[in-house]
């Protein structure tokens, strides 16, 4: 099970993380989907949830995000009880991606994006020029440049999905919460939104939470993992010790092994060979 890592400064005392849970509990009906979680999500990593279909990922990052109670505990962003904070203010430091983005009128890609600078206007509301270059610059960073004025009726999936992205990105909360990102993708944009994450957490004081069924990208990118039994159970810890062949079978039901090549690792399934008749 998950505990808490410890946070100590140079002068000994104890520093907030960004997110941090409190003998979580999550139910949805008769199901526990996690039992007693507690544990820091701190500056400089990237947490993977993973975990099997209805394990809980979709719920435990909406309550992370504050968007959905909990049955028991309780969660902070930089010490403070999400009930205590703010909306505006709590979204200057924790942004949301959903798993499914839908849009419902016709914008361009960068007003889309600009509208996650809503927690930083002031004033009359009006976006300035900063405001237009923070959402220049996270399209940018997606390789989203010529995309800017695009409608964003006309994109693919994996194309909305990687504006909603770049519009978390321009909220510029340290934090990230992100649900099943990189959904909708190929492998060549996921592997360039997982390096663009890394880039970004590795520029400042800044933690993302996402969730991932590609349990190699995962073990590739994050730095560490929590994964959901569906049963209430959670691992939580550096990735390569909670993404386990044996951790990862008894998660998903299905037996798992991991092969080595050299310093390259891959969790893949393990089939049984045919008999012969």
């Amino acid at each position: 099970m998950s505990s808490a890592t410890s946070h100590d400064t140079v002068h000994g005392a104890r520093e907030k993380p960004l997110l941090a849970a409190h003998a979580l509990t999550l139910r949805t009906g008769a199901r526990t989907l996690v039992e007693g979680l507690t544990q820091c999500f701190d500056a400089g990593e990237i947490w993977c949830v993973a975990g099997a279909n209805g394990a809980g990922k979709t719920t435990l990052i909406a309550t992370l995000a504050g968007l959905r109670e909990s049955a028991a505990g309780h969660v902070e962003v930089d010490g403070m009880a999400l009930r205590d904070w703010q909306p505006v203010r709590l979204a200057q430091r924790r942004a949301l991606m959903p798993q499914d983005v839908r849009d419902a009128f016709s914008a361009s890609v960068l007003d889309t994006v600009l509208l996650n600078r809503y927690p930083h206007l002031a004033g009359w509301g009006w976006e300035s020029e900063d405001d237009r270059a923070a959402a220049h610059a996270a399209l940018a960073m997606l390789g989203l440049e010529t995309f800017a004025a695009r409608d964003v009726l006309s994109l693919s999936g994996g194309e909305r999905q990687r504006v909603a992205l770049a519009a978390v990105l321009c909220q510029d909360a340290p934090l990230l919460l992100l649900d099943e990102p990189l959904s909708h993708l190929d492998l060549h944009h996921q592997i360039a939104c997982l390096e663009a994450l890394s880039h970004w957490v590795n520029t400042g004081s800044r933690t993302v939470v996402f969730s991932c069924h590609d349990l190699n990208l995962a073990r590739r990118y994050a730095t560490h993992a929590l994964l959901l039994d569906g049963r209430g159970g959670c691992f939580a810890g550096p990735v390569r010790e909670v993404l386990t062949a044996e951790r990862a079978s008894a998660a998903f039901g299905h037996p798992l092994r991991l092969i080595r090549e050299g310093e390259h690792e891959a969790l893949v399934a393990a089939f049984e060979l045919p008999r012969e008749r």
